[in-house]
């Protein structure tokens, strides 16, 4: 089931239907990112100069090539900078189109069953910020367990798989159902989802590819709810009967 539903997810990446908001996050991504790397590159000299100046007295004559010096460096500092930032921009901007990718999936796959319901604007700029609060902290906390030899990459994917897997699986369940039995049908297949999740994580180790990571995770957690469903129809009536006991 895990398996399938992440070989339908790839395979709709790459789908006519995706394409759209395939091109939209890799261009907003690849603007973001020059845009953030000009404007830091103009506070880091604007910054640099005045204290230089202040530490060497008489450098205000050199300035035009203190600034191109200084920016040289600057380039290459920030350049190693937005590596690290590629994974939260990316999911920064690919949240928003998470809707998007599981419409393309619930119209193509599953075409005789009832649409998902988009979330609110609110819900979904709220739900893009945890998206983005996941990968940072995620990718923090696997980063200080790499100075424990021994655990640091199992750290990185079980950290990674749990948290993603979640985030991801109740986004998708979220469009069928309301937050709270959303979370609650996610705990009742947390197995399932963490090791549905310890594939995202894997996906996301990969350079390059884990850009789209976001738009993967979005497609498979909606084949893997999907397939849940179908396993267990009455979840929903059992949770409105036993809050009604």
């Amino acid at each position: 089931m895990i398996f399938d539903a992440a070989r339908l997810a790839f395979a709709n990446l790459f789908a006519p239907e995706t394409r759209s908001v395939f091109w939209k996050v890799l261009g907003l991504t690849i603007l973001a990112l020059v845009g953030l790397w000009l404007a830091l590159r103009e506070v880091f000299v604007y910054l640099a100069l005045p204290w230089l100046d202040a530490l060497i007295p008489g450098t205000a004559g050199w300035e035009g090539w203190l600034t191109f010096v200084i920016g040289i460096f600057a380039s290459f500092g920030l350049a190693l900078a937005l590596a690290l930032l590629l994974a939260p921009v990316t999911a920064l901007i690919a949240g928003l189109f998470l809707d998007d990718v599981a419409e393309v999936v619930e119209r193509r796959d599953y075409a005789g069953e009832p649409a998902g319901r988009p979330l609110p604007l609110g819900e979904a700029i709220a739900g893009t910020l945890k998206f983005l609060g996941v990968i940072i902290v995620g990718n923090i906390i696997a980063l200080f367990l790499l100075l424990i030899p021994g655990i640091n990459l199992i750290a990185f994917f079980l950290v990674n798989g749990y948290l993603l897997g979640r985030e991801f699986f109740e986004f998708a369940a979220m469009r069928h159902r309301p937050a709270a039995e959303a979370r609650l049908f996610r705990a009742k297949y947390a197995g399932t989802v963490f090791l549905a999740g310890l594939i995202l994580a894997a996906f996301l180790a990969v350079p390059l590819l884990n850009l789209l990571t976001p738009l993967f995770a979005a497609g498979m957690m909606v084949h893997l709810h999907k397939k849940l469903s179908r396993r267990d129809p009455a979840f929903s009536q059992q949770i409105r009967t036993a809050s009604m006991g």
